[in-house]
Formats: C-alpha cells, sequence, structure tokens
C-alpha cells in the first residue's frame, strides 16, 4: 500500500487529500486489467487499508487507510479522495 508519515499538525482538509495514493492503485489496477486480459484468472484485489491502522514496525507514525482515523477524537472515521475514487471505480 501507499504509506504516508502521521502529521499531527496537519488540518484534517489537507490530511484527506491522498492523490498519490489514488494513482497507485490506479496503476495498479490498469496492470492487473492488462495481465487479465493477457488470460491471468485474478480473483480479486485488495487495497491496503480501509482504515489507518496500528502497524507493528512503525505504530501510529504512518498511514495507509482509505479512510481517516483521528486518534484523539474517539477514532472518528472521515474518508480520504481515495475512497470516493475507488467508490466511483467500482461503479464503473
Amino acid at each position: 500500500g501507499v504509506d504516508e508519515a502521521n502529521n499531527k499538525s496537519l488540518p484534517l482538509e489537507e490530511a484527506l487529500k491522498d492523490d498519490a495514493r489514488i494513482e497507485y492503485h490506479h496503476m495498479h489496477l490498469d496492470a492487473l486489467l492488462s495481465t487479465i486480459r493477457d488470460g491471468a484468472n485474478v480473483k480479486g484485489y485488495f487495497a491496503w487499508s480501509l482504515l489507518d491502522n496500528f502497524e507493528w514496525a512503525s505504530g501510529y507514525t504512518v498511514r495507509f487507510g482509505l479512510h481517516f482515523v483521528d486518534y484523539n477524537h474517539g477514532r472518528k472515521r472521515y474518508p480520504k479522495r481515495s475512497a470516493g475514487w475507488f467508490k466511483r471505480f467500482l461503479k464503473r
């Protein structure tokens, strides 16, 4: 997946802008489609991860999720741009 530093001083609006994650998954899904067209038997695709989470080697210092988790306010979840991108992608 795509990791981002957990920048605690970043405003929420900025933390939700994860264009690099969108580009990463777009490129991978394009490559996956190419392999399917070449005959690969693909059964699924997983984005790591649905939510920002605890990483054993890094703790809460990096974020991977399609949803931002506010660790300071009851772990409220906010969809990042990538969550909206996946929603639109899956509707196609």
